[in-house]
């Protein structure tokens, strides 16, 4: 009950992201489609002016508001903060989302260009105690900011966690512009509409919107746009991601993990209590024969049964307590501060009422059901139905083990293979220091690339916009397909230096990587990746050099193509992607570094940084690491997984050794004559063992469909997965039947090595 507890919070948390807003109803996120002739985007993002627009043509939508992700350096009281939880907003925000102010007004606290509102937390950090209103904060070194509001901390189970809002309208200071550029996707919109909208019917005005604001120009010669509106309730769960994304799919897997250490501690219950319904049938017949109903009979097995688990419930409530800070840890979410408080210990309560009545409904029944004279007269055994309910119920525990098993050597292969599968490029001892695109750095990038190389254990270096794992640009281009055509292409883009691509050791499949030596290079020049080649329709690498491209201003020729690399997830296919020389817009160090030492290696890197660099915090990471936090996620869901599984699979060996136990003690005289005719010890274990054994292979033949299925239903989220062959099964049969021999054995064996004399004589 306490795992199955510590489930429901979970799913019950996971359920509730920005169900907390007061007008969560009426709240939807703009999603946008994005066509070309080959290509398809989902996009959770919209352009900056759709919004505003969407509310001025229909009323039916009552406000629009719009967040910008942001991060940059934050200097306060002299000390320098890399803050990432930043969004641009505006004084809609809080007209739509219930994140109320501690102190500011919402109407214009976001008004003016460079206001800022700051967390509860945030203001603590840099203020400490004293009151922060008015208060200033130099951002990315340059730019004066007020604080003008102290929101709430924002809950945990809500997708827009920030530490600062920035006014919107100082985004339109360092990017003139920027809201009236339908074609530049980069922010999140969300419609605050009228009560009783129907959203369908809004959705279906969308194209006529498109057309008449989106001209031919914006449409970038062949690519088309289509909206869509997702309720916000549902945004968490959304395939498009988002600010914060969730897994349905893993919530059904938990939920069913719940619903099976559940029902397995269930059929335990029912098999011990009608196994041992012997000891308690004299108890039924003298009932009966004095003038108990059976009805009454009913009622007293099922209150007991009841009271067992209200019994239960208040041990489990008491353990989730305990555990649950060590749970919060595994989940990496803070999903609930103390049962006892919160509004939901009675829906739990109620739960293990209807437990208690779901798996004490049918031992009531049985037992009540006892005929008075003959178990009086000491002939009562068990019936045939009775005897093989149990076997039944042992088929359906073993046949859920089997299942948990298969699905934790399946989690546990296609974790593994993400961490391990080769991505195309060296991901070792790479050490990246993000410097934030500063014009200081820019300016002075390869002097600064010089005094890194000069430290010891540092190979090379390298600079870049974008990463494998972080992150890359969007770019909306044009490329010479096979016809001769320039087709229109959605494309992932880097922004690089010369030494990225072979700091990267990514491999050349035709064509040339970037050189010093042809001048050209750092203007009109591309490298793309084999996915480009594959949709420009080219069946070699070599058909696609020298053929043409426009991005983005540039206009120029490809002239190398890299092996396909995972630059994003393993759950993703390898789309088409680009790089181009282009320093300028550069914002992180790449430094190759020696295996040995790489903590003085770390700190001399830190120093020259601190030298180098003052105004600017010294943060690092790894390529291996930042990559591999792309599966923090399912790490994590696969860890309380196995946990589950394997507590599911402990109950059901409980059930098996208490039905063997009595099993066993009816046996005892039996036991005592083959033991008295001659029968060996293994002869006695083997009888006693193999009625189990039967069952457990015939929950191992009812197993691997099923287990087959559910495995290939989870993977099917991911691109790049294990392949699932006969070895799973027939590894997770052997274990279980070495799990059910085990747990047999111990009660076989004690029985065989019992004195035949004693069991013969007190039978």
């Amino acid at each position: 009950m306490t795992a199955f507890l510590l489930i429901f919070m979970y799913v019950r948390f996971e359920l509730s992201y920005d169900r907390f807003h007061a007008k969560a109803d009426q709240v939807y996120r703009l999603n946008v489609d994005i066509k070309s002739a080959n290509d398809l985007m989902k996009e959770p993002w919209s352009s900056a002016p759709m919004g505003p627009a969407l509310k001025a043509d229909f009323p039916e939508i009552v406000e629009s508001t719009r967040l910008f992700p942001y991060s940059t350096i934050v200097k306060a009281n002299d000390q320098l903060f890399q803050e990432n939880r930043i969004f641009f907003a505006e004084p809609s925000f809080f007209d739509v989302f219930s994140l109320p102010l501690l102190k500011g007004d919402p109407k214009t606290s976001l008004k003016n260009p460079y206001n800022a509102v700051l967390t509860e937390t945030t203001a603590k950090k840099y203020f400490g105690t004293t009151d922060p209103i008015g208060k200033t904060l130099l951002l990315g070194n340059k730019d004066l900011v007020m604080v003008t509001g102290i929101a709430k901390d924002v809950p945990e189970n809500s997708q827009f966690k920030f530490d600062i809002l920035y006014s919107a309208s100082t985004l339109e200071k360092f990017n003139p512009g920027v809201s009236e550029q339908w074609g530049n996707f980069g922010s999140y919109t969300f419609l605050l509409l009228a009560k009783g909208t129907n959203a369908n019917l809004l959705e279906s005005k969308f194209p006529s919107f498109l057309k008449k604001h989106i001209s031919e120009s914006d449409r970038k010669g062949g690519e088309d746009y289509a909206l869509f509106l997702k309720p916000l309730k549902d945004i968490y769960m959304d395939p498009r991601g988002g600010i914060e994304q969730g897994s349905r799919s893993n919530i059904y897997i938990f939920s069913i993990v719940a619903l099976f250490i559940l029902l397995i501690a269930a059929i335990n219950f029912i098999n011990l209590t009608t196994a041992r319904a012997t000891e308690r049938a004299k108890e039924v017949g003298v009932r009966k024969v004095i003038g108990a109903a059976r009805s009454q009979l009913t009622m007293q097995f099922l209150g007991e049964s009841i009271i067992i688990c209200l019994v239960s419930f208040v041990f489990a409530a008491l353990l989730v307590s305990i555990t649950l800070p060590l749970f919060n840890q595994l989940a990496g979410k803070a999903i609930s501060g103390d049962i006892f408080q919160s509004g939901y210990v009675f829906i739990l309560l109620l739960i293990s009422l209807l437990i208690g009545i779901a798996a004490g409904a049918y031992p009531a029944l049985a037992l009540s059901g006892f005929r008075p004279v003959t178990v009086l007269k000491g002939r009562f055994s068990s019936s045939a139905k009775g005897t093989l309910l149990r076997k039944g119920l042992v088929i359906i525990q073993f046949t859920i083990s089997i299942v948990l098993i298969v699905g934790t050597i399946v989690v546990y292969n296609q974790l593994n293979y993400m961490r391990d599968q080769p991505l195309g490029f060296e991901k070792n001892q790479l050490m990246t220091m993000d410097f934030g695109n500063d014009d200081g750095v820019i300016k002075n990038y390869e002097t600064i690339k010089n005094e890194f190389r000069s430290i010891p254990n540092v190979r090379s270096v390298a600079i870049s916009h974008g990463l494998p794992g972080v992150g890359s640009a969007n770019a909306h281009s044009a490329f010479e397909n096979r016809q001769g055509a320039m087709q229109p292409l959605n494309i992932s883009m880097y922004d690089v230096d010369y030494d990225f691509i072979p700091v990267y050791k990514m491999k050349i499949q035709a064509g040339r990587t970037f050189s010093t030596a042809f001048p050209s290079d750092s203007t009109k020049s591309v490298v793309v990746n084999e996915a480009t080649v594959k949709i420009l329709g080219y069946t070699s690498p070599n058909d696609a050099i020298g053929k043409k491209f426009d991005q983005w201003g540039r206009q120029g020729q490809i002239i190398g193509v890299v092996k396909d690399f995972h630059y994003r997830s393993l759950q993703e296919n390898v789309e088409p992607l680009n790089m181009r020389v282009n320093p300028s817009n550069a914002r992180i160090f790449t430094l190759k570094i020696a295996s040995q030492n790489i903590p003085a290696t770390i700190a001399a890197v830190e120093s020259k940084w601190k030298t180098l660099i003052p105004q600017r915090p010294f943060n690092y990471t790894f390529v291996d690491a930042n990559f591999n936090k792309q599966y923090t996620t399912e790490e994590r869901f696969g860890q309380l997984f196995m946990y589950f599984a394997v507590l599911a699979i402990f109950i059901s060996c409980l059930g098996l050794l208490g039905l063997a136990s009595y099993s066993t003690l009816q046996r005892t005289r039996e036991i005592g004559i083959r033991k008295v005719l001659g029968a060996s010890i293994a002869g006695i274990v083997n009888m006693l063992s193999q009625e189990f054994l039967l069952l457990v292979l015939i929950a191992a033949l009812i197993a691997s469909p099923l287990s087959w299925y559910g495995t290939q239903a989870w993977l099917k989220d991911y691109a790049y997965k294990v392949n699932v062959g006969w070895t799973v099964f027939a590894i997770a049969g052997i274990l279980s039947f070495m799990i059910a021999i085990l747990t047999v054995s111990f009660q076989a064996i004690k029985a065989s090595l019992a004195n035949p004399v004693k069991s013969l004589r007190s039978e």
